[in-house]
C-alpha cells in the first residue's frame, strides 16, 4: 500500500489530496479566511448562560455565538477558571502547575447557571467548526495534540489508544508516560506511539508543554475575544495525524510550503525527509499530473460510478445521508442472483468507505445495499465494511444489516462536508446541466465491458472530439481496451453526434443494445 500527499497552493487557498495506491481518499482545503479550525484555542467572554439548554453562548469573534454545553466544561473547571484569573492578572508566572492549588471538581450533573455568568472570561477550544447556520461548538477541556501524545491540562489521567491491541504494549506505554509527565497534566497515548521509545515520547511531550507555556504567556495581554493558540498549518496537522511508514511521496508546488513541510518532517520522522519533493513543472498542473481533477469530477455528485457497471446514488437530507446501491444493467457473470448481490455489495462497501472520508460526511448515514437472503453473506459484507472503514480517523459506529438490508452508520461531524459541484452546462442544451463530460469516458468503458465478450467485432461511433481523445497518446485508451479484452475496438468519428452521444455496432452494422 502506497500513500501519497499532494499539496497544491494558490493565492487564496491550499488544497490537500491524500492518495492510496493512486486513488483519491481524502480532500482538504485550507482557506485564508478560515479562522475557526478544530483545535484552535480562544480567550473569550460568556454572552449568556441558558438554563433550559444547560449551556452557554460564548462570544469567540464569529458572527454566530459559539455553543458551550455544561458537560464540555470538564470536571476541573473551577481550577481552570482560577488559573485563567491568576495568569490574566499577572499573579501567576509558573505555568507548570507544579505548585498550583487545585480546587474541588464540579458536580457532573450540575447546572450551568450556578457556575457561569455573563461577561465571564473563559478559555475555550473549538471542537466543531461552524456548519451551516450554527456557530462553532466549543469545550473548556483543552487538549494539545502531538505526534505520539495528546496533552490534557488540569488532569492526572493517563490513557492509551484502544487501537493498540497488545496489553503488554499498553502497559509499557502507560508506565513510560507516567514516568515523564508532570503533575496536573493528563496524557492520551496515540496509536502511532506503538513501539516508540521513551526519548521520542519525551521529546513530543516537551513540544506540547512548550505550546501550553506559549499560550499561557499570551493571556495577560490578550483582548477578548481573540485566538491565543492556532492549530498547526493544515499540511503539518495532516502529517501529524495520518503520516506513517506507508507514505511514499509528498509533492508540493509551493516553495515556502515545501520548506515548512520538510522542516516539520525533520522533527517527526527525519528518515522520511527525502520523500518530500518540490513540483516545478509549468506544463502540467500538479493535480492534473496525478489525475486528481478527473477523480474529483467522477467522485462527487449525486451519482458515483463503480466497476462492473454498478453505481451509488447519494442523497443528502436535513436529518441524514442516504446511499442507494445499484447493480446497473450489467450482464450477470455470477452463478446466481445471491452471488451477484454479494459481489456488487462488496464493491459498493469499499467505495462507500472511501466516499465518507472523501466528502467528510458526518451524522447519520443509511445505506441500502442490494438484498441478500443468506445471513452468512450479510455477515461477510458487514465485516468487510468495518475493515474498509478501520483507517477512518473520524469516530464512527456501524450497525449490522437490518431485516430490510439497511446498514446504519454514525460518523463524527466536526467540520462542514466537502461539497464540490461537478455538474456542468449542457453543451447540447444550454437550458439544462449534466454530469461532468469527462465521465463519458468511464461510461463508454463500462458499456464496452458488458457487451464485448458476446460479439466478435465491436465498432464505436462517437463525436469527433471524443474519438480523438480515445485514440491519443501511447498507450491510448483504445490500446488499453485491447490489452484488457484481447479485442480491437474500431472507432469511427461521427459529425452528426452530440458531444456526449455514443453507440456500439456489431460486425453486421447492427446497433448493440446494452440491456
Amino acid at each position: 500500500m502506497n500513500k501519497e500527499l499532494i499539496i497544491r497552493s494558490s493565492a487564496d487557498a491550499v488544497d490537500f489530496a491524500l492518495l492510496k495506491d493512486g486513488k483519491l481518499i481524502e480532500l482538504h482545503k485550507e482557506e485564508e479566511t478560515s479562522n475557526f479550525q478544530v483545535g484552535d484555542i480562544f480567550i473569550a467572554k460568556i454572552r449568556k448562560p441558558v438554563a433550559g439548554l444547560n449551556a452557554a453562548f460564548v462570544n469567540v469573534g464569529y458572527e454566530k455565538d459559539a455553543f458551550l454545553h455544561y458537560h464540555d466544561l470538564g470536571p476541573s473547571f473551577t481550577s481552570y477558571l482560577k488559573f485563567i484569573k491568576l495568569v490574566s492578572a499577572g499573579k501567576l508566572k509558573d505555568f507548570s502547575l507544579k505548585n498550583f492549588q487545585f480546587e474541588k471538581e464540579i458536580d457532573k450533573d450540575g447546572a450551568v447557571a450556578d457556575i457561569l455568568s455573563a461577561n465571564q472570561s473563559i478559555l475555550v477550544q473549538v471542537i466543531k467548526e461552524p456548519i451551516s447556520t450554527k456557530g462553532p461548538r466549543i469545550s473548556c477541556e483543552l487538549s494539545f495534540a502531538g505526534r505520539f501524545l495528546v496533552l490534557v491540562p488540569f488532569s492526572e489521567r493517563v490513557s492509551v489508544s484502544q487501537k493498540i491491541e497488545s496489553k503488554q504494549e499498553k502497559d509499557r506505554l502507560k508506565k513510560l508516560v507516567q514516568s515523564i509527565k508532570q503533575r496536573g497534566f493528563g496524557v492520551i497515548v496515540r496509536t502511532v506511539a506503538e513501539g516508540k521509545n521513551i526519548a521520542e515520547l519525551e521529546k513530543d511531550l516537551q513540544n506540547l508543554m512548550n505550546r501550553w507555556t506559549a499560550m499561557s504567556k499570551k493571556l495577560p495581554t490578550a483582548h477578548h475575544p481573540s485566538k491565543v493558540l492556532g492549530e498547526l498549518n493544515k499540511a503539518s496537522s495532516i502529517l501529524r495525524d495520518v503520516f506513517n511508514d506507508t507514505f511514499t511521496s509528498i509533492q508540493i508546488d509551493d516553495e515556502e510550503l515545501y520548506q515548512e513541510t520538510k522542516d516539520y518532517l525533520a522533527e517527526i520522522a527525519p528518515e522520511k525527509q527525502k520523500i518530500v519533493k518540490f513540483y516545478q513543472s509549468k506544463d502540467t498542473p500538479l493535480f492534473e499530473k496525478y489525475h486528481i481533477e478527473r477523480q474529483i469530477k467522477t467522485s462527487f455528485g449525486r451519482t458515483v460510478s463503480m466497476s462492473k457497471g454498478a453505481y451509488l446514488i447519494i442523497e443528502h437530507t436535513e436529518a441524514l445521508h442516504v446511499i442507494d446501491v445499484n447493480s446497473g444493467n450489467r450482464s450477470n457473470k455470477a452463478n446466481n442472483q445471491e452471488d451477484t448481490a454479494l459481489e456488487v455489495n462488496m464493491i459498493a462497501a469499499a467505495e462507500i468507505a472511501r466516499q465518507l472520508r472523501l466528502r467528510d460526511m458526518g451524522g447519520i448515514i443509511v445505506v441500502d445495499f442490494i438484498d441478500m437472503k443468506d445471513p452468512d453473506n450479510r455477515q461477510v459484507l458487514f465485516n468487510f465494511l468495518r475493515e474498509e472503514m478501520s483507517d477512518d480517523k473520524a469516530k464512527h459506529k456501524i450497525l449490522p444489516p437490518s431485516k430490510f438490508g439497511l446498514v446504519q452508520i454514525t460518523r463524527q461531524r466536526v467540520r462542514p462536508e466537502v461539497n464540490i459541484e461537478t455538474r456542468e452546462e449542457n453543451p447540447n442544451n444550454l437550458a439544462s446541466d449534466i454530469d461532468a463530460p469527462i465521465q463519458i469516458i468511464d461510461k463508454i468503458g463500462f458499456s464496452l465491458e458488458k457487451i464485448i465478450n458476446s460479439h466478435k467485432k465491436v465498432t464505436l461511433n462517437v463525436h469527433p472530439f471524443v474519438a480523438a481523445y480515445l485514440k491519443k497518446g501511447f498507450p491510448s485508451l483504445r490500446s488499453k481496451w485491447f490489452f484488457e479484452h484481447k479485442k480491437w475496438v474500431k472507432i469511427i468519428p461521427r459529425d452528426a453526434y452530440t458531444y456526449l452521444e455514443y453507440h456500439f455496432f456489431d460486425e453486421k452494422g447492427k446497433e448493440i443494445s446494452e440491456k
